[in-house]
């Protein structure tokens, strides 16, 4: 009988982390957590302060595969320059210290699949769909994003084989983006924002946690895959299509640029500006989407 293998998951407690972890134990892994805080009774949690350059013991012991979701939320709170600062080290600092620990302790590690961002490519759009070889761009998030994946390659010297998934929003019935989206609508005040003519590329939460799966599985993933839906869609199509799955009207005007900024502050650029994204590779890897249109995605998100 083939031996279960150990998965150690940071970030576990969060949307992504939760959702991943309850569909890696139905195909029978071993999951564990790393964390701050012992946040799940049916979940056992390692504790850790990679600030402090701390781990509990055993954590590493038999671990296989470490998934690595942690890092501070990019719109928790409107951006100042201490918010930007924990953006950048929440990533960074953590990952460097899971390196150092891999590079020290005994292990046998085969894989770390870790959380990126397609901020990587920038905000602007070029006309053109951007693809995993593309260059980073120049922009605040771009640069923490290069800077976040510069540290995860890091980790090769440890060892394991090294996957960077590139999230796109993600799209769950437990909140994040959607929840954000949804209540203006349900309340008659939805609108598109800005132009509306931004790209908004998304991925339904089950088809990002299947990506992460595969990536454990197939020995021969390496690099960075784009982790989001093959049918990016305008911000203008994304209301309408909310707004007719929730049987509600659209009757408001676009909401200026100018006024998302003065209530979201630096963050709304995220919202107002986009280009398309590809998700080529990981679809020549072999993956394949269960929703792989906005339509087939919010039917199972929020139809009745």
């Amino acid at each position: 009988m083939e031996k279960q293998k150990k998965i150690l998951i940071t970030g576990g407690s969060g949307m992504i982390g939760n959702r991943l972890t309850a569909l890696l134990l139905k195909k029978g892994y071993l999951v564990f957590h790393l964390g701050r805080g012992r946040k799940r009774v049916d979940i056992r949690t390692f504790l850790w302060n990679p600030y402090r350059k701390q781990i509990e013991d055993g954590a590493l012991v038999d671990t296989d595969v470490i998934i690595h979701l942690a890092g501070a939320g990019i719109a928790d709170k409107r951006w100042n320059e201490r918010w930007k600062e924990e953006i950048l080290i929440s990533r960074t600092q953590t990952t460097r210290f899971l390196c150092e620990t891999l590079l020290k302790e005994k292990h046998h590690v085969d894989a770390f699949i870790a959380a990126s961002g397609i901020s990587y490519y920038g905000l602007e759009n070029e006309g053109r769909s951007f693809a995993e070889s593309d260059p980073s761009a120049e922009d605040f998030m771009a640069r923490v994003t290069s800077a976040w994946e510069k540290e995860v390659d890091g980790v090769r010297k440890a060892g394991p084989r090294v996957v960077r998934i590139r999230t796109g929003v993600v799209l769950s019935r437990s909140g994040g983006a959607l929840k954000k989206l949804v209540t203006p609508i349900k309340f008659f005040v939805g609108a598109p924002l800005g132009s509306g003519r931004q790209y908004v590329n998304w991925i339904h939460l089950d088809d990002l946690c299947s990506i992460y799966i595969k990536a454990i599985e197939d020995a021969t993933m390496e690099g960075a895959y784009n982790g989001v839906a093959p049918q990016p869609v305008t911000n203008r199509t994304l209301t309408v299509e909310i707004a007719k799955i929730l049987k509600k009207p659209l009757w408001l005007p676009p909401v200026p640029g100018f006024v998302v900024k003065l209530i979201a502050g630096e963050v709304a650029e995220l919202v107002l500006k986009g280009g398309k994204v590809s998700s080529g590779k990981i679809e020549r890897a072999g993956f394949r989407f269960q929703f792989s249109t906005i339509g087939e995605a919010l039917k199972d998100l929020l139809g009745r």
